[in-house]
């Protein structure tokens, strides 16, 4: 009876770890499905809202709220190219900083730019230092940032810059949000390019 009874415990204890191991299985695969509905829902959110601006200056202005709407305390730049040079767009409806956009033109030159678009991935901080990223290092070293790809048919239109304060650096999931509107984003600025370009 004793080894039994013994026997009956040892399979109840086996079969409440496989219990678990399953039970701790299915949470995870829960958590992972509810942040793949919340970066679907917020790329959904987001294509619908740039519907409808036809023009550069209120697309991109619209696409910085989305983002700041999303990630909190955060500043989006857009820099795209231009032949040689990139155009910087910044939008101060986003929280105060410490970057101004003098500071991300001084920063951020002509080469940076350029290496980071051949890149085509997006970059820490310490990816773009590494890039040739100059300028006031207090101010810097104040920020969490990262850049997130602009690109169309394999070229480059340019990047996204985010960035906030230090002590809040970026998660996966806030890079993996705005890394999924980045293909849309692209196409929404290439069609204004070209009804920019066919108008003038």
């Amino acid at each position: 009876m004793r080894l039994l009874a013994r026997r009956l415990n040892k399979e109840r204890k086996k079969q409440a770890k496989q219990i678990d191991i399953l039970c701790n299985d299915l949470i995870a695969a829960q958590r992972d499905f509810i942040k793949r509905l919340d970066t679907v829902s917020f790329t959904a959110n987001f294509y619908e809202s740039i519907i409808g601006p036809t023009d550069l200056c209120g697309l991109l202005h619209t696409a910085s709220e989305l983002v700041q709407d999303e990630i909190p305390d955060v500043n989006a730049a857009f820099f795209l190219r231009r032949q040689e040079t990139f155009e910087l767009h910044v939008f101060e409806s986003g929280p105060p900083n410490t970057l101004q956009k003098q500071d991300l033109e001084t920063c951020f030159t002509a080469e940076v730019a350029a290496n980071i678009c051949k890149s085509n991935k997006t970059c820490s901080l310490d990816d773009m230092f590494a890039m040739g990223l100059e300028g006031n290092l207090v101010s810097l070293n104040k920020i969490a940032a990262a850049t997130i790809p602009l690109g169309q048919l394999g070229s480059s239109l340019g990047f996204i810059f985010i960035y906030r304060p230090s002590q809040k650096k970026f998660t996966a999931e806030e890079l993996k949000n705005v890394m999924a509107i980045a293909p849309g984003l692209s196409r929404a600025i290439q069609s204004c390019q070209v009804l920019s370009h066919s108008t003038q």
